[in-house]
């Protein structure tokens, strides 16, 4: 086993320990999914250690129509294939904890803005490839810095704004190595049981021997849409959907999730659907349908 399996085998459980032991994102409780999910209209601040869903958290076991058994960018041409199941488990944690407090930005004269620092990890293992001694295919991780602008006390449906600083990696040596960064302006509107949140991005630019994918943004898009519904009183419909913007290119991703409790705890039935380029990071350039069932944990 390589040093980066090790590392990321490594990190994946505590880290799975520690979300699925922390207080999740308020119950519903009357309140909307924004304001739970971003604390809107909160005069209260939060611990560092107040940990919260950031996205959804779930295992489930997903199959693809096409396995990319031979990963490649401008860069890194096609290396020896793989050989990969269509099915394995794709695992996702993520969770975000409140950096600065509402209560030390009122002598700037507001308290309406939160930073937020969140996390989140997707991995896919090759748990039904008995042949192939690999467990990760892949893992992608994703650190954040949000800063929040709570706009829910505006007689508007625009409820906040979010400026984030992302990056995404897959920690992997060349030739699969895959990453970028991101500055992103984001808006969250609100109205009933519907919440759209909508953003854009811009890629920041890396050096040309560093950069291992120089066409990421012409996959996976320079912004995305969200729009999250609860049709009753605990199902969840969520439906991502991001382009390029380039009429005729055709290259885009649309991904549906849906949840429901189960009759113990925070445990939730959950049902994911995806069809388009850039499922993960390795998969950037490549076009695929999946399907999932699994389990997802907290309310989102």
């Amino acid at each position: 086993m390589t040093h980066s399996r090790r590392f990321q085998i490594r990190w994946l459980i505590p880290l799975a320990g520690a979300l699925l032991a922390a207080p999740c994102a308020a119950q519903s409780g009357g309140e909307s999914y924004l304001a739970r999910a971003w604390k809107l209209g909160a005069k209260e601040s939060l611990s560092i250690t107040d940990v919260q869903l950031h996205r959804p958290i779930y295992a489930i076991v997903r199959t693809s129509s096409e396995v990319n058994q031979r990963p490649s960018s401008p860069v890194h041409p096609p290396r020896a294939p793989e050989d990969w199941d269509p099915t394995e488990l794709k695992i996702q944690l993520s969770a975000k904890s409140e950096l600065v407090a509402t209560e030390s930005l009122r002598p700037l004269g507001t308290d309406n803005l939160r930073l937020w620092l969140a996390y989140t990890q997707q991995s896919h293992l090759q748990i039904f490839n008995v042949g192939n001694s690999p467990l990760f295919r892949e893992n992608n991780f994703e650190p954040e810095l949000i800063l929040t602008y709570d706009n829910s006390g505006a007689r508007s449906d625009l409820k906040l704004v979010n400026l984030g600083l992302l990056h995404q990696s897959n920690g992997e040596p060349r030739p699969d190595s895959r990453s970028w960064h991101r500055l992103y302006l984001q808006g969250g509107w609100e109205r009933g049981k519907l919440s759209l949140l909508a953003r854009a991005w811009w890629r920041i630019l890396e050096e040309t021997s560093d950069d291992d994918n120089p066409d990421i943004t012409e996959y996976l898009g320079r912004g995305d849409l969200v729009l999250h519904w609860q049709p009753a009183r605990d199902s969840t419909v969520c439906l991502l959907v991001r382009h390029n913007y380039r009429a005729g290119s055709g290259r885009g991703y649309g991904q549906l999730d849906w949840s429901t409790p189960l009759r113990w705890g925070r445990v939730r039935v959950h049902v994911q659907a995806s069809a388009g380029y850039g499922e993960s990071l390795i998969d950037y350039n490549h076009k695929q349908t999946t399907f999932g069932l699994g389990v997802s944990f907290g309310d989102w």
